[in-house]
């Protein structure tokens, strides 16, 4: 069992149809047939949406995702139409809406890993693959890959695991020329992202990208580059043996996992709401990721 702890009811605006309400985003449509995408405060952690927000979390995600499809626009166009709030929505939506071109979405995760860790340090441990690619011997937790690879997952349900496939696999759901147009611009994307990050003293080691098609032209949708898709790390403290401090939910997972929280993470109950130290700490690091990568203060 998992999932929302407290399922919220999207917020009813004239003129838009509420779509979905994802782990993070609502998803609408307003009249004219466009997506309209909504970031909240929600955090997840260990397949849950958990009961408490993180204070302008929505709004470093939207913002991050804007200043990174400017640096790309060069290698893939993206979906973003505007950034106006709908006219009879809540003013608290400025900062975090994107209206966005309705595409027909590829059910893939493109996921470009150029270090070792996650799950695909736990596949390697076990078979010395990723997603079935070969990789060598000696690798531990962080280690650099020799080059960036590309290694899918299926999406997977609010509350459910994104399973790694192979290649193949994604060559016989998809087919081969939309796989290996995937493949190209995941890894495109990901070398981009990463020399930008390292220049900022950051270590992008993996993330994770969706897809689309508007007619014939592969467009890259949702968010892109933000430390609720990739793992950031401080570059001045990657040390490759151990797990690497993080620009993520870091703080999250460890409090939820800890005697602290109370929670056993094997059980079907719900995790506890979150301490306000945790909120803040994890807050901090949103914003960090933010003003480091842009090089700019966060308002």
């Amino acid at each position: 069992m998992s999932g929302f702890v407290e399922k919220p009811e999207p917020i009813q605006v004239p003129g838009l149809v509420h779509l979905h309400t994802g782990k993070v985003r609502e998803l609408y449509q307003n009249e004219a047939g466009d997506l309209v995408m909504v970031a909240s405060d929600r955090m997840s952690a260990y397949d849950w949406v958990l009961p408490t927000e993180i204070p302008d979390k929505g709004r470093v995600l939207t913002q991050l995702s804007l200043w990174w499809f400017d640096q790309l626009a060069d290698l893939v166009p993206n979906h973003v139409i505007g950034t106006d709030v709908p006219e009879g929505a809540p003013a608290d939506w400025a900062g975090r809406t994107l209206v966005c071109k309705s595409l027909n979405m590829i059910p893939v995760e493109a996921v470009a890993r150029g270090y070792l860790t996650g799950s695909g340090l736990a596949e390697y441990n076990d078979s010395r693959t990723v997603c079935g690619l070969a990789l060598p011997e000696g690798l531990v937790d962080g280690s650099e890959l020799p080059a960036p690879i590309f290694t899918p997952a299926t999406k997977a349900a609010v509350g459910e695991h994104d399973e790694n496939v192979s290649y193949e696999e994604v060559a016989r759901q998809v087919g081969a020329d939309t796989a290996a147009r995937l493949r190209q611009a995941t890894l495109a994307v990901y070398a981009r992202g990463r020399d930008i990050a390292r220049d900022r003293g950051i270590i992008l080691a993996d993330t994770k990208f969706e897809f689309g098609f508007d007619g014939e032209t592969l467009v890259i949708a949702d968010e892109v580059l933000t430390p609720d898709s990739s793992r950031f790390w401080p570059a001045d403290q990657w040390q490759p043996g151990r797990a690497q401090p993080s620009y993520d939910k870091q703080f999250v997972r460890d409090w939820l996992t800890s005697p602290a929280s109370g929670w056993d993470r094997k059980s079907e109950q719900p995790p506890p709401p979150l301490p306000q130290e945790v909120v803040d700490a994890t807050r901090a690091k949103y914003v960090e990721a933010y003003e480091r990568l842009t090089g700019t203060g966060w308002a």
